[in-house]
C-alpha cells in the first residue's frame, strides 16, 4: 500500500504538470488559428490507451509515462512526421504563422510552469506561512558528522556566511553549503573561512545527505511516548536532560550519543524539573531509542502573510528555487563531487515520495517540479521547447529561416541526446536499486 501511494503521488503530479504544459502550447496555437492535430498525456508510441477525436484535434492518453505532447500541423517535432512539409504550407499551419505567433506558441508551456509554481508558492505562503529555523538563533551552534567534519565544519561552530552570502534560514545554509565553494564560521569566539572539499562533497551525495549537518540546541523534552522506557523511568515533557551518570550533557546531541552507546545499560539520568534537579534511572533497550522527543519550539519561527504579500513573497521563491536548480548544474558537472551518480529519474523520484499522503508536500513538490521542467525545456537544445525558441530567434534576428534539412537534423540530434540522457537516468536509478542489495 505505502509504494502505491508514492506512485499515485508520482504519477498524479506529472499528469498534471504534462497537461497544463502542453495547454502552454495548445491555447496560443488555437489562438493563432494553427492547427493542433494531438494533445495527449504520455506518449503513444505504437498504440494509445484512450484517445477521442473533438474537431481537428485528436485527445488521447498513451501508455509511455514519459511526458506528453501536443502535435502541431505543419511543425517539425519529435514525431518526425515531415510527409506534410512537402506540401504547399497552408494557413492555419505553424510554419506559415508569423515567427512572434511560432515563438508565443513554443514558449506557452514554460511560461505556464513558471506561472503555476508561482501561483501554488503563493498559496502555500498564504494559508500555511512560511515556518523555519533562523540561522542566527541558532546559538549553540550546529553538530556534525563524519561526513560534515569532510567538509571542514565542526560540531559547535555558527554559519555566518557561505561564499560571501548571508543565509536567513538554515536549511537555505545547508543547500548553500553543499553547492557552495567556501564557508565562514565562528569558532571558539574566532571567524574563520575555508573552503569546502569536492571529496566532502562526494561523500555528502553518495549518501544522499542524511544528517551531515544539523543544529545543535538543549536536551529539552517535548514528547514522552506511551508505554516507553522513558515513560517507565518518570521522564516527563518540559524536562531538560542536564547529564548522564554524573557527567554534564547540556545539548542533544551530546545526550543521544550516550544513549546510542549504552545499550543494555543502566543510566542515571538528571533533569531540570521546575527549578529542581531530579535523578532517574533506566536502562537503555536494545535498539537504543528511550522514546522522547525534542522540543524545537524556541527555534522555529514562522512568517505568516496577507494574501497581497504573499504573491511578490511566491514570485520570490520560485525565483529562489530555479536560481537553485541553476546552481545545481555547476556540482553535477564537477566530477570530483560525484553529484551526477545521484542524478534521479522516475525510479528515483518515486522513492522520494512520502509513505503517507502529505498534500503539502504534494503541492511543494509540484511546484519545485514545475520550476525543474520549465527550466530544463527552455534549454537550447533541439527536440525541447529551447532548441526551437534557438531557431526562432535566429530567424528573427537574420531574417533568414533556418532550413527544414537543419531543423530535420536539429531535431534527431536533440532526440538521440534526450534518449541517451534518459537511458544513463534510468540506468542510475537501477544501480541505486542494486546497490542496495550488494
Amino acid at each position: 500500500m505505502t509504494i502505491a501511494i508514492q506512485i499515485i503521488q508520482f504519477i498524479l503530479i506529472i499528469s498534471i504538470l504534462v497537461i497544463l504544459h502542453e495547454l502552454g502550447h495548445f491555447l496560443p496555437a488555437k489562438y493563432f488559428k494553427t492547427k493542433v492535430e494531438k494533445f495527449y498525456l504520455f506518449f503513444d508510441v505504437k498504440f494509445s490507451l484512450f484517445k477521442k477525436k473533438i474537431g481537428d484535434t485528436e485527445y488521447g492518453i498513451g501508455w509511455l509515462p514519459l511526458g506528453g505532447y501536443v502535435k502541431i500541423s505543419g511543425m517539425i517535432d519529435e514525431s518526425m512526421d515531415t510527409e506534410q512539409l512537402k506540401q504547399e504550407p497552408q494557413p492555419w499551419e505553424f510554419r506559415s504563422k508569423p515567427a512572434w505567433q511560432r515563438l508565443i506558441i513554443m514558449t506557452g508551456g514554460v511560461i505556464v510552469n513558471f506561472l503555476l509554481a508561482w501561483v501554488i508558492y503563493t498559496m502555500l505562503l498564504f494559508n500555511n506561512g512560511d515556518t523555519y529555523i533562523p540561522s542566527d538563533s541558532l546559538k549553540y551552534g550546529i553538530v556534525v558528522d563524519s561526513i560534515g567534519e569532510q567538509l571542514g565544519l565542526k560540531t559547535g561552530d555558527q554559519i555566518l556566511m557561505v561564499d560571501d552570502k548571508q543565509t536567513k534560514k538554515f536549511n537555505e545554509a545547508i543547500l548553500d553549503i553543499i553547492l557552495g565553494d567556501e564557508v565562514t564560521v565562528r569558532r571558539d569566539g574566532k571567524e574563520i573561512t575555508f573552503p569546502l572539499s569536492d571529496e566532502g562533497k562526494e561523500t555528502v551525495f553518495a549518501t544522499q545527505g542524511k544528517r551531515f549537518l544539523g543544529y545543535r540546541s538543549k536536551a529539552m523534552i517535548s514528547k514522552v511516548m506511551p508505554n516507553s522506557v522513558a515513560e517507565n523511568a518518570g521522564l516527563l515533557p518540559g524536562d531538560e536532560i542536564i547529564g548522564v551518570n554524573g557527567q554534564n550533557t547540556k545539548y542533544w546531541d551530546e545526550f543521544t550519543a550516550k544513549i546510542g552507546s549504552s545499550v543494555n545499560q543502566k543510566l542515571d539520568i538528571s533533569v531540570l524539573r521546575a527549578g529542581k534537579t531530579e535523578h532517574l534511572d533506566l536502562v537503555v533497550p536494545e535498539e537504543g531509542v528511550i522514546g522522547i522527543q525534542l522540543d524545537l519550539t524556541d527555534l522555529s519561527v514562522t512568517d505568516n502573510y496577507s494574501f497581497l504579500a504573499a504573491i511578490p513573497a511566491g514570485y520570490n521563491r520560485t525565483i529562489q528555487v530555479l536560481t537553485d536548480q541553476i546552481r545545481q548544474f555547476k556540482v553535477i558537472f564537477n566530477t570530483k563531487t560525484g553529484a551526477y551518480k545521484q542524478v534521479k529519474g522516475p525510479i528515483g523520484i518515486v522513492e522520494m515520495m512520502p509513505e503517507v499522503w502529505d498534500w503539502t508536500f504534494f503541492w511543494s513538490f509540484m511546484a519545485m517540479f514545475s520550476v525543474w521542467l520549465a527550466f530544463l525545456n527552455i534549454l537550447p537544445i533541439p527536440a525541447l521547447d529551447g532548441g526551437h525558441v534557438m531557431f526562432l530567434l535566429y530567424e528573427m534576428i537574420s531574417g533568414r529561416k533556418p532550413s527544414e534539412k537543419v531543423l530535420e537534423t536539429g531535431q534527431i540530434i536533440g532526440f538521440v541526446l534526450l534518449m541517451g540522457l534518459m537511458l544513463l537516468v534510468f540506468g542510475n536509478d537501477i544501480w541505486n536499486i542494486v546497490k542496495r542489495f550488494i
